[in-house]
C-alpha cells in the first residue's frame, strides 16, 4: 500500500494480503488495546468494520476499481472475543449481480479460530457518480 489512508490507519490495517479477481480478499489488521473495552476485548464496531472492509475489497476485486461498494445491509455474528494482536479478515462474493452483490466474510485470529462471521448486501455504485455527489454535498 503506497499511501496510508487515515481510515486504514485508525482501523489498524497492516496490509491487504490478496484481492483475487473471482471476488475474494484477505486483509490483516493489528487489533490495538485502544480499540478494546472492558476485559481487553475488541469493541464490536471494529470487528464489523474489518469484516465489512474485507467484503468491500472482495467486491472491488470482482468488479474493478471504478465502483464504490456501498453496504445496503450488514449482519455480523460474534463467536469468540477478539483481543489485541493480529487478526485476519476475509471476504468473498456469494452471489454476483449487475448492480448488487451478496458477500460473506469472517474474522480469524492468527491461529485460524473464527471469531466472527458477516454477510452483506452491497450496492456496486459507479465511482464517478459517487464522487460527483460528494462534491455537490460539500458544495465544491
Amino acid at each position: 500500500m503506497a499511501k496510508t489512508h487515515l481510515l486504514y490507519e485508525t482501523m489498524g490495517l497492516i496490509r491487504v494480503v490478496a484481492m483475487e479477481p473471482e471476488g475474494r480478499a484477505t486483509l490483516e489488521y493489528e487489533a490495538k488495546p485502544e480499540q478494546c473495552h472492558s476485559g481487553g476485548v475488541v469493541q464490536g464496531g471494529f470487528i464489523s468494520g474489518w469484516i465489512d472492509a474485507a467484503m468491500a475489497h472482495a467486491a472491488l476485486a470482482k468488479n474493478g476499481m471504478e465502483i464504490v461498494p456501498m453496504s445496503l445491509e450488514l449482519k455480523v455474528s460474534f463467536f469468540a472475543p477478539a483481543r489485541p494482536g493480529k487478526v485476519i479478515a476475509e471476504g468473498w462474493v456469494e452471489r454476483h449481480g449487475r448492480r448488487t452483490g451478496f458477500y460473506e466474510g469472517h474474522l480469524k485470529d492468527e491461529h485460524g479460530t473464527v471469531l466472527a462471521k458477516g454477510t452483506s448486501t452491497i450496492l456496486l455504485a459507479d465511482k464517478s457518480r459517487v464522487e460527483q455527489a460528494a462534491k455537490k454535498a460539500r458544495q465544491e
